[in-house]
């Protein structure tokens, strides 16, 4: 699995797209598409492009009153929250064998980060930086949703993520716009596969289109404001490097972009989507985000939404009922034509071909696969390794970890005892029971278990039990965090400090002289400036999902030597926010000596821990980055090089991470970017000489002009273990 990971990690430095493998349905999917809808009414048509839910979520496998009728009239070709065999067969058997043109429903779901084995939230998975990773959880992912009978799934999400207020981050990959590419296409391929049709994939979603992680304030569905080069520079991208790894869907986003709502944002979705990238799936908008265009105050009423929709682009409409109500009537009035409802069917029912559900439409209802495959032992052994690799250590004071089996340990905190929470938001069909709490992780020390308090409220009544053991104690592990719902959709935060009493608890437990060890079980990155100079060690665990108990134990007792980095910045105070490692700089940059300067006068300007920190039980020394050629020509490729050792006495991972500083463009370029990075395993006192290659690409921008490439100049080359601590050699392209 390391080899591999290497491997791929090896092919994905050069550019900032792998080659375009678009999606493209086949030709018998083309042709039958075609005679089908030559057969179609305009209702029947429509249908197709309807999307509804069902009631799953809160009532169990039931379908919504009057929803089976659309069905079988036709009037609804697809659904989502429709999962398991039995009950998927069941609506299946509805469409095939009980309307006009047996035409099977397409059934969705969010699988974001596992379906019955959770694994961690994509944010913490990122922070593994281990590709393969990450492609291996959204396969196992995807194989037991269609094992339940799904064929499609919302992700990945790639929006790019730089206000942690914003509780959306957790479903990302975090601030960088080249990693964040770099993720999506791994997932896409992780979700979807080589072709459509596999019955241990699903067809991926892109989400959401676009801009949506730019919400001003960090509020959810907020408006989003930046320029045209802004957007095509940094949060554009990763869509790109999705729909070209072969995503066959697409979802629009909730927000504005140049003050037209994304779902009837023709720019987006016709110009760009579709002409520029030659997109050839389907848009399906987001739940109800149609009918939202009414609020956004561009649109008088629902009719004029989907007139706006289906003529921006969009495919499928999702729960909203406008295209079911009002495009007939559009229709008839001229304000939509047949031709864009023809090739918005056309796009699904080829997808359907594709997936094979016309030949075979219960090939994903086989009940025995079903068993056999959720949560296969394999399965909760991936997530367990994905997990692990998921944790970064922010602090090791005194190398207090790894914990020693003979140490009496006083567990402390709501969270160390918890199964809910630690499966995180968005969390599939996963059930808490099945989840290894940190407590149960454990099992195998001598550990006194203490609630202290609760994760949010006011009480510290239990604060009085928690120091007692903790002073009978050798050393103090406390679980802190954030609930589930406190991160994630409609769940943005103004204060992203730890909730409740927990921190007063962690600063008593550091009065008792005792080491303590702060364990974060979270969403977001938090701001915890007390804690981070308290605490004796820190570990930032995520919600992990199934096997987080036994993930965070195996870092705790040093049966793996934690590898993860930051993909997103952990800010000091939410008064710095929104921060992130590739700022610009400005004409009077940052002077800790001055004050006529960027700066704020009562705290510095750099980060808690910044982008692509994590520490090791081990430690890494770096040398003097070489290159190849310091002077080199436009489009020429160079080779940086630099020896990395392992300086400590445990063997353990690295990050080696490769970024750029063009010294003068034609705009303001950020102060460093990443363009490259390998994760490498080094036995203790191992050394080892890596090479990058950079192309053209990795030195281009969009330039004054608008147009994509590179200037040539001055450049900065930095390696090093995270973007504060590089060591860099300057080169000159001519």
């Amino acid at each position: 699995m390391k080899n591999f990971s290497i491997t791929l990690l090896l092919c994905v430095l050069l550019h900032p797209f792998l080659k375009a493998q678009l999606y493209t349905p086949s030709p018998a999917a083309v042709q039958k598409s075609k005679a089908l809808l030559a057969k179609m009414t305009l209702a029947e048509k429509i249908g197709q492009l309807t999307l509804y839910t069902t009631d799953w979520g809160s009532t169990g496998p039931t379908i919504r009153e009057g929803y089976k009728n659309d069905i079988k009239s036709g009037a609804c070709g697809n659904l989502f929250n429709s999962h398991s065999t039995a009950f998927t067969r069941e609506l299946q058997k509805v469409a095939v064998e009980e309307t006009r043109l047996k035409i099977p429903i397409l059934f969705g779901f969010d699988v974001i980060h596992g379906y019955k084995t959770i694994f961690p939230i994509p944010l913490g998975e990122a922070c593994s930086w281990d590709l393969a990773a990450m492609e291996q959880s959204a396969h196992i992912a995807a194989k037991e949703a269609a094992a339940a009978g799904l064929h499609w799934t919302y992700a990945p999400m790639v929006d790019i993520g730089r206000d942690p207020r914003w509780g959306r981050v957790m479903e990302g990959a975090g601030e960088d716009t080249w990693l964040g590419c770099r993720i999506a296409e791994a997932r896409v391929r992780g979700i979807q596969g080589s072709k459509l049709g596999q019955t241990d994939r699903l067809v991926a979603c892109v989400k959401h289109f676009a801009a949506y992680g730019a919400a001003t304030a960090g509020r959810d569905y907020n408006t989003v404001d930046m320029s045209e080069r802004f957007f095509r520079e940094y949060y554009l991208p990763p869509y790109e490097a999705a729909v070209k790894a072969g995503a066959a869907s697409v979802m629009t986003s909730f927000n504005d972009y140049d003050g037209i709502p994304a779902t009837g944002n023709k720019y987006l979705i016709t110009n760009i989507l579709r002409k520029e990238w030659g997109f050839k799936g389907f848009v399906v908008t987001d739940y109800t985000s149609m009918n939202e265009m009414v609020n956004h105050g561009v649109v008088a009423d629902d009719k004029a939404a989907g007139e706006l929709s289906i003529n921006a682009g969009v495919d499928m409409d999702m729960q909203g009922s406008i295209y079911q109500r009002f495009l007939a009537q559009s229709v008839k009035e001229g304000k939509a034509t047949l031709k864009l409802i023809d090739d918005a069917t056309l796009r699904i029912l080829q997808i359907k071909y594709d997936l094979g559900l016309f030949d075979d439409p219960y090939k994903f209802c086989d009940a025995e696969r079903e068993k056999a495959t959720l949560l296969a032992p394999e399965h909760r052994a991936a997530a367990r390794e994905i997990s692990r690799k998921s944790i970064v250590l922010l602090k090791n004071d005194k190398n207090v970890l790894p914990l020693k089996k003979n140490q009496k340990i006083a567990l402390i905190g709501a969270l160390a005892d918890n199964k809910t929470e630690l499966i995180g938001n968005w969390n599939g069909a996963g059930n808490a029971e099945d989840c290894i709490t940190l407590r149960n992780g454990l099992r195998d020390g001598n550990v006194t278990y203490v609630k202290g308090c609760e994760v949010d409220g006011s009480d510290r009544s239990g604060f009085e039990a928690a120091i007692n053991a903790a002073k009978q104690a050798d050393v103090v592990v406390i679980a802190v965090g954030e609930k589930a719902m406190m991160s994630g959709e409609a769940a943005s935060r103004s204060d992203i400090t730890l909730p409740g009493v927990q921190e007063d608890l962690v600063l008593e437990l550091v009065k008792t002289g005792k080491p303590v060890v702060v364990v974060l079980m979270n969403g977001r990155p938090l701001a915890i400036p007390a804690i981070a100079e308290n605490a004796t060690a820190i570990l930032e665990t995520w919600w992990l999902g199934t096997e987080a108990g036994n993930a965070i134990a195996d870092v705790l007792w040093g049966d793996y030597n934690p590898s993860g980095k930051l993909t997103m910045t952990f800010p000091r105070s939410v008064g710095q926010v929104p921060v992130f490692y590739n700022y610009k700089s400005t004409g009077r940059p940052y002077d800790p000596n001055s004050k006529w300067n960027s700066r704020y006068i009562d705290i510095v300007n750099t980060p808690q821990y910044p982008f692509g920190y994590g520490l090791s039980y081990t430690t890494f020394k770096y040398s003097t980055p070489t290159c190849d050629k310091t002077t080199f020509k436009q489009g020429e490729k160079i080779k940086v090089s630099v020896t990395v050792t392992n300086s400590g006495s445990r063997d353990g991972e690295e990050v080696v991470q490769l970024y750029i500083h063009d010294l003068v463009g034609s705009v303001t370029r950020p102060v460093k970017e990443l363009r490259g990075f390998q994760k490498i395993m080094l036995k203790a006192g191992e050394s080892k000489t890596i090479d990058f290659t950079l192309s053209n690409d990795a030195f281009s921008f969009y330039r004054r002009n608008m147009t994509r490439g590179s200037e040539r100049g001055d450049f900065e080359i930095m390696v090093g273990g995270s973007s504060e601590d590089t060591q860099k050699i300057k080169v000159t392209m001519k």
